[in-house]
């Protein structure tokens, strides 16, 4: 009598999806992030989420197998090659902080006609807040209508409805902790009555 075995495995006869894993910093697959400019936080954040692809690439073994198939010429120009992209990512980042901290937050009460009066709020967007959030954030704190719009220099504002001034400060200061308290003014802008 002949024993009846299993079949044999077959490949499965889709394509299997595979996993793909991109960079939190600059949205690149890791084996890809030394072409961006954020090296150093890419491999920061790669060592925090994926320690074992991180040791795949960036550990000293990994580095010098990469470099030895280089030509001594070749490995002088990806030294400085390298060196040139971290002081150039450093000054970015450092462009980017004295940008924020020196970036201001403006409320401005602004007279509408009479005795009507608007909240503009700019400078948000320098500090990474999304301004169509924040509006719709300032709309359901205030229960009023607010809205962003685009400035005649360039730039957009948020405006509430209403004189809420003194409020927007106290929430933006209190909510947004990313936002240094001394960058936030509180200003009052009035028109000009024409003297008879």
């Amino acid at each position: 009598m002949a024993e009846i075995s299993d079949p044999p495995p077959t490949a499965p006869s889709e394509p299997q999806a595979r996993l793909v894993v991109y960079c939190g910093v600059c949205s690149l697959p890791p084996e890809y992030c030394e072409f961006g400019g954020t090296v150093k936080k890419c491999q920061e954040w790669l060592e925090d989420n994926d320690s074992e692809m991180a040791s795949r690439l960036y550990s000293d073994d990994a580095v010098s197998a990469s470099l030895s198939s280089l030509s001594l010429d070749a490995q002088k120009r990806a030294a400085k090659d390298a060196s040139k992209k971290a002081a150039k990512a450093s000054a970015a980042e450092a462009r980017e902080a004295e940008k924020k901290q020196s970036s201001k937050v403006l409320i401005k009460r602004v007279e509408r006609n009479k005795r009507k009066y608007v909240t503009a709020v700019s400078g948000l967007e320098a500090h990474g807040l999304e301004l169509r959030k924040v509006a719709k954030d300032f709309g359901k704190k205030f229960a009023t209508g607010s809205s962003v719009t685009k400035l005649p220099g360039g730039g957009e504002e948020i405006v509430v409805q209403g004189d809420l001034s003194n409020e927007i400060y106290e929430w933006v200061r209190k909510e947004y902790r990313q936002i240094p308290g001394e960058n936030v003014d509180c200003v009052e802008d009035k028109k000009k009555k024409p003297q008879a």
